[in-house]
């Protein structure tokens, strides 16, 4: 990856791989992000000795956070005729992969964040800094990353309904209650944690590892078709009234809180909405 580059890839042991993520201050998905997760999550997939890759941020009070609105116009568009949008085929890859993808959640994980996570195969969180929600309903648009798919395969529809048309934010405890993340841990045992799991897997056979991944994905993940839909409805939305008046609320709001919006966008929401 280029020295600017929002996503950077590193090889931990040979059959290991950390993904990180820094885009300060509040870690925003810009479409540069898409396109490098894109390509990293292609690669990785491709080599027959990765297999175990975990993905991270390098900002403490945000994960990956949502995508960033103001750069909606650019979009990444497929490179050839009939191929998926970037963003789904990322995520739906990121599933299907042979290896083992772990999503270890410091700070916010909303919107594409949050579908990020989702898409992973085991979310550890901590428990005093993760916070989720998939806040886009809030904004008058919809969730376009198989947030909306996933969420409700991992905690149920009425909890789903919920989080996606509330666009509340979630604590870790919560979100370990329901069936959001894997487990929530304290802080300070997050890490150890997570390196221990890496190990323990990284030291098993890869074709078992893969194939055992092929037979949970048979019976929990959502058909690639229902993403793909889901990401032209969001597209769909972005140009929707509904949206933008919203989006120019919440940038009022903006404008009076500065970065406090980021800590606390499920209540900012809320008073965005009540003003329009």
């Amino acid at each position: 990856m280029s020295e600017t580059s929002t996503v950077t890839l590193e090889r931990t042991s040979p059959r290991t791989a950390r993904v990180r993520f820094s885009n300060p201050p509040v870690n925003l998905v810009i479409p540069e992000t898409v396109v490098a997760l894109h390509r990293i999550i292609g690669e990785l997939d491709a080599d027959p000795d990765i297999q175990v890759v975990t993905f991270e941020s390098d900002l403490d009070d945000f994960y990956f956070n949502h995508f960033d609105g103001a750069a909606s116009a650019e979009l990444p568009q497929p490179e050839n005729e009939g191929d998926l949008p970037v963003w789904s085929d990322a995520v739906i890859r990121l599933s299907t992969s042979s290896f083992v993808s772990i999503a270890v959640i410091r700070g916010r994980a909303r919107g594409a964040g949050n579908e990020l996570a989702m898409a992973a195969d085991l979310r550890y969180a901590s428990l005093e800094k993760a916070f989720f929600g998939q806040p886009e309903v809030g904004l008058g648009i919809v969730p376009g990353g198989g947030g909306s798919e996933r969420l409700t395969r991992a905690i149920g529809r009425d909890r789903a309904l919920e989080a996606i048309l509330g666009s509340a934010d979630y604590d870790a405890a919560t979100a370990e209650r329901w069936g959001w993340v894997t487990r929530a841990l304290p802080d300070a045992e997050l890490d150890a944690f997570v390196d221990a799991t890496v190990s323990r897997l990284a030291s098993f056979d890869p074709n078992a590892i893969a194939i055992a991944k092929s037979q949970v994905n048979r019976a929990s993940l959502p058909p690639d078709a229902d993403v793909v839909a889901a990401y032209e409805e969001f597209v769909g939305t972005l140009t929707s009234p509904g949206f933008y008046a919203r989006a120019v609320a919440l940038g009022a709001l903006g404008q009076q809180h500065g970065l406090d919006i980021e800590y606390d966008m499920g209540r900012y929401i809320g008073e965005a909405n009540a003003s329009v």
